[in-house]
């Protein structure tokens, strides 16, 4: 489907227009994981991808006991990788429902990634699944210089992280996330280690969307003028860098970074910068992402929204 074209709704799916994971997908969902094992082990040398890819089979996997049988029948660095995968999303599953069971899921996905990482030690993607967990306790590991309000967290396992991969996207986000309000944490350390990890980032890396992320988490419609805070200076010059900068890697990227452009897009077109929001929303084509777009009201009419604005047809528009 052309991009900036609709002949039917958008595609929430978070495989977008990876084909191949979509198709698995739907294996997964039918209780197979042979095509999950092809898919995961074609990515030991893309850790961006593989880590998008198991996220996202992990998310099929996850109310079925796939992981568990295939760990126990064919136990592949890919089978523990999704193991771990599944066994983190329940934890947080069940932490944020205030589940009895939170402890001792937490405990089981803590187990599950130490396998997982034993298996796999090349692959950062199980300790960026550790540190998702990591939101669940107060951590108080001192940050390094250079942080105005120096946030402690856990700066020892991002570290690692690092060490394996310097710009792993999840990493990235899953590290920031928790400092976030809804987290325990506060709005100016978001804000800090947002700045602070998109500056280390290369001009052309989606990591410098980070502070827009933060921004969107910063979200309180209460206060005086908040959709005005994008039109901020800062704030639309940092939307604009992107644009220049970043946008035009996409078209080089395997599948379209679909979450990215939309924070992206969302930020042009409350800075008022409609022109170019219009090509970031057109690169999106009919794929879809909750966020930015929730954290503002529905999301499909937030993001129908931001399409009129730009003067894009939207689903079911004549």
């Amino acid at each position: 489907m052309a991009a900036g074209l609709f002949e039917g709704q958008y595609v929430w799916h978070p495989a977008a227009d990876d084909r191949e994971l979509a198709s698995v997908c739907v294996e997964v969902r039918a209780g197979r994981y042979r095509g999950a094992y092809e898919l995961l082990a074609e990515t030991r040398e893309d850790m961006g991808l593989r880590a998008h890819r198991s996220l996202v089979l992990a998310s099929e996997a996850a109310d079925s006991d796939l992981a568990e049988r295939w760990l126990a029948e064919e136990p592949t660095p890919e089978a523990a990788l999704m193991w771990a995968r599944v066994a983190v999303l329940r934890s947080l599953r069940a932490a944020d429902a205030q589940d009895e069971r939170a402890r001792a899921l937490e405990l089981i996905a803590l187990s599950a990634c130490e396998r997982a990482t034993a298996m796999a030690p090349y692959d950062p993607t199980p300790w960026v699944a550790r540190l998702a967990l990591a939101r669940l306790h107060e951590i108080r590991e001192p940050a390094p210089q250079g942080l105005l309000t120096a946030p402690p967290g856990p700066w020892q396992l991002f570290s690692h992280i690092l060490r394996l991969d310097p710009f792993h996207r999840e990493g990235h986000h899953r590290f920031l996330a928790y400092f976030f309000v809804r987290h325990g944490g506060s709005v100016n350390a978001a804000w800090d280690v947002a700045a602070f990890l998109g500056q280390r980032a290369p001009a052309t890396s989606s990591l410098r969307l980070l502070p827009l992320v933060a921004l969107v988490e910063s979200y309180n419609p209460s206060q005086l003028l908040a959709d005005r805070v994008w039109e901020q200076p800062q704030w639309r010059s940092a939307a604009l860098a992107n644009y220049q900068n970043w946008l035009p890697e996409v078209a080089g990227y395997r599948f379209t970074p679909v979450l990215d452009l939309a924070y992206l897009g969302h930020a042009l077109v409350m800075a008022q910068c409609e022109f170019e929001a219009r090509a970031v929303l057109m690169a999106m084509g009919p794929y879809a992402s909750r966020m930015p777009w929730s954290a503002f009201g529905d999301p499909e009419e937030q993001l129908s929204r931001a399409r009129r604005a730009c003067g894009l047809p939207v689903p079911g528009a004549p």
